[in-house]
């Protein structure tokens, strides 16, 4: 599927205006009530394409959104990656070394023997993100897919995702074999830690529908911390909850191994396989098939295709929670 299939709907916002910050760190904006409170961030352009929740960020900012207690965070992450975007090539502003979303484990983030442009701006974020208490981190898809949370492996994850209410679709799984995700960073990824951290895929990149996932779970998330009240939000921003969502377990990603990997049609995502066995696709013209019955493509793509990247997870439906 080429580009040509997704057009460009929505503006890309200025955010120059938001370089300085009283936290010292370019782009990332740290509001203190004074009171008792949890710390919350939201945070946007984790890849510098998925600019639903930049719009999202740029609004709340504009719009001089303060909490009420605890702290608030609102953050944009690769700004660099960001002003590289041309509409001509819209994949290509995903980063600009390496994908930001695979670099957060302490191991990593502490090696100063490597380096890139992504290392360098997770390194400087580092010290806000090791204080937030409640992370909601804003992505969109490759392709034109129903938005989704990825909740990670843990129960409290899972439960902040039903909590939440929207959208339909909870991704739990262990993350990426290329690297750990900023949702799966430390205490977020620590069954006894009381950190918790949500990431929603809202959408195909540049569907204007994106934003409105975006503006909705956004506004949830801020008002379940409880760090603002709903008057101090942008009229219109919560949508209505799904009638139910499906929880659904990742088993196992597919890793590409070469450039040799095309599936056997074009997935969109959540797509469900009744049998063990169907073929999805083809590697290395090695066949790839479905491990088990009723098993679900979650977020096929090729659009980034290289070795060592995860083109689709496998999962399956573990429970259903009703919306009361």
């Amino acid at each position: 599927m080429s580009t040509e299939d997704y057009p460009i709907e929505v503006e890309f916002p200025d955010i120059s205006v938001h370089e300085q910050s009283a936290s010292g760190i370019a782009y990332v904006h740290t509001f203190d009530s004074g009171a008792p409170g949890p710390h919350v961030m939201i945070n946007a352009l984790t890849h510098g394409n998925e600019v639903c929740g930049a719009i999202v960020v740029d609004e709340l900012l504009r719009r001089g959104l303060r909490p009420r207690c605890g702290r608030l965070t609102l953050a944009f992450a690769n700004v660099a990656a960001y002003r590289r975007f041309d509409p001509a090539n819209p994949d290509a502003a995903r980063f600009v070394d390496q994908d930001f979303n695979r670099v957060w484990t302490a191991a990593v983030l502490d090696d100063t023997s490597r380096t890139s442009s992504e290392l360098t701006r997770a390194r400087a974020m580092r010290p806000v993100i090791d204080s937030v208490d409640a992370l909601l981190d804003l992505h969109s898809m490759h392709e034109k897919s129903q938005p989704l949370i990825v909740a990670g492996p843990l129960k409290k994850g899972i439960d902040l995702a039903v909590r939440l209410g929207t959208p339909a679709t909870v991704i739990c799984d262990e993350g990426h074999p290329e690297g750990r995700r900023m949702r799966n960073y430390e205490g977020f990824g620590d069954p006894a830690s009381p950190k918790n951290a949500l990431l929603i895929e809202c959408g195909q990149h540049w569907e204007r529908s994106a934003v409105a996932v975006a503006r909705d779970t956004t506004a949830r998330f801020l008002l379940l911390s409880g760090v603002i009240d709903e008057a101090d939000l942008p009229a219109g921003w919560i949508a209505p909850l799904p009638p139910a969502q499906h929880i659904v377990r990742v088993t196992q990603p597919v890793v590409a191994t070469s450039m040799d990997f095309r599936f056997a049609a074009p997935y969109r995502g959540l797509e469900i396989f009744a049998e063990a066995g169907a073929v999805i696709g083809w590697s290395n013209g090695e066949p790839v098939v479905t491990p088990y019955d009723n098993c679900m493509l979650v977020m096929p793509s090729l659009r980034q295709l290289r070795p060592g990247v995860t083109v689709v997870r496998l999962g399956r439906v573990e429970q259903t929670v009703t919306n009361a």
